[in-house]
């Protein structure tokens, strides 16, 4: 009887089984919109229904989104009032486990010096303008010599974070390293040629993204037999019927193979991500604050084995960067080898110390969480794809590159051979919408009055003596025999900020203990560099804010 029993309980379980599942691969295989077959051979809608969750690209971790105390929960010594407490919430993203290494920038520099050889006249200034500055080392009554000449290139430095580096030429090697992380994955899919990325590139024929997904046929300079050159080429699209076209043939955003872009952090994600408060939780609550990314509120270890050794690499004092010989408590005098010191509890390295990073925002003394309170970011120039008068996008050609002369004086290119030109938005773009009203809007809400005696709350803020923030406009001009000469501002101006200047995080090696609080804010020119700041990237996620389900929650 029992033995009945259970055979007919299992057979209820295995036909609700096969009916459960006979219903989920209904949904995947047709439309509840419409009832027609999704993915069918005869042609129609086309999509990825058997997509998971987003890959980890390259050298990235995972840091779920949430709510946050943004901003200084510590004493204000410094009185600046730049970072008063804001709650704050951030989605999900990936960030990168260190920052970026002098061998990672160095990967960068060889591959444009490949594709785009410095000897040509036409493309010089792409690798020269990519390059580090390494005279940051220099300094009036101090021998660094050895930085200057080695720090970049020499393997003993291979693992240390790359400095040198302006924000401008942070933005550009985030940019490259997205192409080069998707146009590996095409390729592994094999959707695209083998080994193309090695021996099938040059300046008229590269990958880029955005013009892949927008344009594809016109990626590697249009060579069909690069684009379409995979051994699972042929599993896109439709066939054509006799006349008639192949469709969906290229890999498309709705496949969901490539990864969104690299780039640089917001000031409100590198904080959160930096303090790691997962280590604090308790359920859906903080339990405390936390002054540095590690427990506690001290820099030394409290660790039997390392107890007494610093937790970050930073100046301990005047003229004591790292400790008596025969025992360096914070194991370095300048920068130090990534991973020298033990993560934060979101598995981030060097999140305090080391090198100061830069972050996307442009500085304004204030966090305006009035307006918004969620992704915070300030810095938004809206562009869109500059269209030709045939209706196409409008590709950067090799003969085609348009440089921008820095105030440094430094020339870098705008946009690389293969990438979509881009134009701000007009108005007819933003005509009766409410979020937005114009391609510039990193002066929005920004009015802080103490930063300009010229601040008048209804005057023409285009005229440059009535600008909220009346800071130095330094520019460069061109000589006759093509020199670029500096150009100085000689006039007298009330404040340094501008929206060229970007916030970066963190303390370093030059800093001591109060800049490693991850609440400190700091700024500096985007198109200059300096010894102690670096970066690394982040990237968006897509989909799910965490990546296991909240059982509970939907119980």
């Amino acid at each position: 009887m029992r033995t009945h029993v259970a055979f007919k309980t299992l057979l209820t379980i295995a036909i609700a089984g096969s009916l459960f599942s006979c219903n989920s691969n209904k949904y995947k295989d047709n439309s509840r919109a419409t009832g027609w077959d999704i993915n069918s051979k005869d042609g129609g809608f086309q999509y990825n229904t058997d997509f998971k969750e987003q890959e980890t690209g390259p050298g990235l971790v995972f840091v779920e989104g949430g709510t946050y105390t943004m901003g200084r929960v510590q004493d204000d010594v410094m009185h600046d009032w730049n970072n008063t407490p804001t709650q704050q919430h951030v989605q999900s993203f990936y960030m990168d486990e260190t920052e970026v290494t002098n061998m990672m920038y160095m990967e960068y520099l060889d591959w444009l010096k490949n594709v785009f050889p410095p000897s040509e006249e036409n493309y010089k200034n792409i690798y020269n303008g990519a390059v580090p500055d390494t005279l940051v080392w220099r300094n009036r009554l101090g021998f660094n010599e050895t930085m200057v000449n080695n720090y970049l290139r020499h393997p003993a430095y291979a693992e240390y974070p790359v400095v040198g580096v302006s924000w401008v030429q942070a933005a550009e090697f985030s940019k490259w390293r997205t192409n080069r992380v998707n146009e590996l994955m095409l390729e592994e899919k094999g959707f695209t040629k083998e080994g193309a990325r090695y021996n099938d590139i040059s300046a008229a024929s590269t990958f880029d993204t955005e013009t892949y997904l927008n344009a594809p046929s016109q990626t590697y300079g249009g060579s069909d037999e690069i684009i379409r050159g995979g051994k699972n080429a042929e599993d896109l699209g439709t066939t054509p019927e006799e006349g008639g076209e192949a469709k969906n043939i290229y890999v498309q955003r709705k496949d969901g193979v490539l990864l969104p872009e690299y780039r640089l952090p917001t000031e409100a994600e590198w904080e959160y991500a930096a303090l790691g408060l997962v280590g604090i939780r308790n359920y859906n609550s903080y339990r405390g604050r936390k002054k540095y990314p590690w427990d506690g509120q001290y820099t030394r270890s409290g660790d039997t084995r390392r107890q007494g050794d610093q937790l970050a690499n930073f100046k301990q004092g005047a003229g004591d960067y790292g400790g008596i010989a025969g025992w360096s408590d914070d194991g370095a005098d300048i920068t130090a080898e990534v991973k020298s010191y033990q993560p934060n509890d979101f598995g981030l390295y060097d999140m305090a110390g080391n090198v100061a990073e830069w972050v996307a925002d442009v500085y304004r003394p204030i966090v305006d969480d009035e307006f918004n309170d969620f992704n915070y970011y300030r810095g938004n120039v809206y562009t869109k794809n500059e269209i030709n008068d045939d209706g196409t996008v409008k590709i950067v050609a090799p003969d085609g590159v348009v440089y921008d002369t820095l105030s440094s004086g430094k020339i870098v290119a705008r946009a690389l051979p293969g990438e979509i030109a881009q134009v701000p938005i007009e108005d007819t773009d933003t005509y009766l919408r409410t979020n937005y009203d114009n391609s510039d809007q990193r002066n929005f809400r920004d009015g802080d009055k103490s930063s300009s005696r010229y601040y008048e709350p209804f005057s023409d803020m285009d005229s440059p003596g009535k600008r909220m923030y009346n800071s130095p406009q330094f520019s460069t001009t061109t000589d006759s025999l093509g020199d670029v000469r500096p150009k100085y501002d000689d006039s007298k101006r009330t404040s340094l900020v501008s929206d060229e200047v970007r916030v970066y995080k963190g303390g370093s090696w030059r800093d001591r203990a109060y800049w490693l609080d991850p609440a400190q804010r700091r700024y500096f020119p985007q198109d200059m560099a300096t010894d102690y700041i670096g970066f690394r990237n982040a990237m968006s996620r897509v989909g799910s804010k965490s990546k296991t389900e909240n059982k509970t929650a939907r119980n």
